[in-house]
């Protein structure tokens, strides 16, 4: 059973009510718990993972990704995991996988239980398999009629299989009729806001402490400074880019190491994520500054290139496109500060406030990426921040809280820093919108939503919430156990005394 939550009184979140009193502490992580335990006895018959788990696995790269061999002995480098096909033919499209010392390669992953799978399912004959480059399993042998590396899973895991069969989760399903609502939001309405509103808190502190873990399982494998200038290079690449941020993350010691100026290491950056343009006529200046850069170093980095197929530029707003993201990162490399900025931003009293931590973040004037979006566009009309203040509460959310909780549980006065982390969580303004969030709200509340949802702890919650039930279920919550959970905490309510 995880460690009870903490119960905080914060701004947004009243808890003197006769109802709320009636809630334990740890009411979410039980049901949670239950919740768990049934996903694993779906397992229990089987002395193996089912693909679904080993799917997630891939997909999340649950995996000492630094360590990875394949069965022939060869390294094996994931530069990005692909996207999860859930059509026929292989299970993940569009991979970039270095294998030993071969050019990196675009193609598909197929995820199979055993080797053998390939030939009893008839891979080897399907043309849909020709593009497949890399045989991933739970464990081995190869299949010899396979003509790709094969990886076993099974020795790489970041974590024990118990722990990540209950982490493993499915996207929401595709398709959901908006105006259907969820099983649980009848009896929802039979509670009052208070319980609710504490039942989401509680939510939003289960994600919490899980994004904790996963930043502490990295810091283990790597540091506690590498942990965190990987989450934060992931969260600077949106769903789209996460890999091949995660990837120039890994290489932070190597890219810094040399000239700490802004404009050098930016050259690296885009030059090793492959997204200098090569056309350098037209007037660019700084394109032509960023290539006088790179032509001096590409050499020394032609072991670690990454293709520029590797990234997603498909319906990304402007202020998301990677090169102004990494030039974003660049500024907080050269600076050589950033973690200890946000530590004593952590540390500021009376208290850090959502608004000092846009502050330390943000870089000074970018003399160029204050008036384009990339390089390759024109000059803005009003100069724009490299950070936005959503972008900054996606960053204290999903990364730096989280990460300044974990170290709590290392560092001297644990309980007042997780304390002070779940404060600052709990009443930290609400993030940008997004289409998940927006379906749980009408599928658990209808619409209009209640007014209180306005807080990044509120939206946490709801996402926690689709992780460990609607992620498990159809349109029709068929076999889901939150609305018993729901019925369960309106009982209490009815049970409650008096005051």
């Amino acid at each position: 059973m995880p460690a009870a939550l903490s119960s905080l009184d914060m701004p947004g979140w009243p808890l003197q009510n006769r109802f709320v009193a009636s809630i334990s502490p740890d009411f979410y992580l039980q049901w949670q718990a239950q919740n768990e335990e049934r996903l694993l006895l779906r397992e229990a018959g089987s002395p193996q993972p089912t693909e679904r788990v080993l799917q997630s696995v891939w997909r999340h790269q649950r995996v000492r990704r630094d360590a990875l061999r394949a069965l022939d002995g060869q390294g094996v480098r994931v530069l990005h995991p692909g996207f999860w096909n859930k059509g026929a033919g292989p299970d993940f499209r569009g991979a970039v996988v270095q294998i030993g010392d071969a050019a990196p390669r675009s193609g598909d992953v197929e995820i199979d239980l055993v080797g053998a799978n390939w030939r009893a399912h008839a891979h080897h004959t399907n043309p849909a398999y020709a593009k497949v480059i890399l045989h991933v399993l739970w464990n081995g042998p190869a299949e010899p009629v396979v003509p790709c590396a094969t990886l076993a899973l099974e020795p790489h895991l970041d974590s024990p299989m118990a722990e990540l069969q209950s982490w493993a989760d499915s996207p929401l399903a595709e398709g959901w009729p908006a105006e259907f609502q969820g099983a649980c939001s009848a009896p929802l309405r039979e509670i009052p806001s208070e319980n609710v509103r504490e039942l989401l808190r509680q939510a939003a502190l289960a994600r919490l402490q899980r994004k904790a873990r996963e930043l502490e399982i990295r810091a283990r494998h790597a540091s506690w400074e590498q942990a965190l200038w990987e989450g934060l290079f992931r969260a600077l690449g949106y769903k789209q880019n996460i890999w091949p941020m995660q990837r120039l993350a890994e290489l932070r010691a190597r890219l810094c190491d040399g000239p700490p100026a802004p404009l050098p290491l930016q050259a690296r950056l885009l030059g090793v994520g492959g997204l200098l343009r090569t056309e350098t006529n037209g007037g660019n200046s700084h394109l032509r500054t960023l290539w006088d850069y790179w032509w001096r170093d590409r050499d020394n980095f032609s072991d670690v290139l990454l293709p520029r197929s590797i990234w997603s530029f498909h319906g990304l707003r402007p202020a998301n496109q990677p090169q102004r993201r990494v030039a974003l990162a660049s500024h907080w490399l050269s600076a050589g500060n950033v973690i200890a900025s946000i530590e004593a931003w952590f540390a500021a009293e009376p208290s850090p406030s959502p608004a000092a931590l846009l502050e330390r973040l943000q870089p000074p004037a970018d003399d160029y990426w204050a008036w384009h979006w990339g390089l390759a566009t024109g000059r803005l009309a009003k100069p724009q921040p490299l950070l936005g203040e959503s972008r900054a509460t996606d960053l204290a959310v999903n990364v730096i809280l989280p990460w300044l909780w974990a170290r709590g549980g290392v560092d001297g006065g644990a309980g007042d820093a997780r304390r002070r982390a779940e404060s600052l969580y709990l009443s930290w303004p609400a993030a940008q919108d997004n289409s998940v969030l927006r379906l749980t709200r009408q599928r658990l509340f209808g619409h209009p939503a209640p007014r209180w949802l306005n807080t990044a702890a509120a939206q946490q919650g709801l996402l926690q919430i689709v992780r460990d039930f609607c992620s498990h279920t159809d349109a029709l919550c068929a076999d889901c156990i939150f609305p018993n959970l729901v019925r369960s905490l309106a009982a209490s309510a009815a049970a409650a005394p008096v005051a």
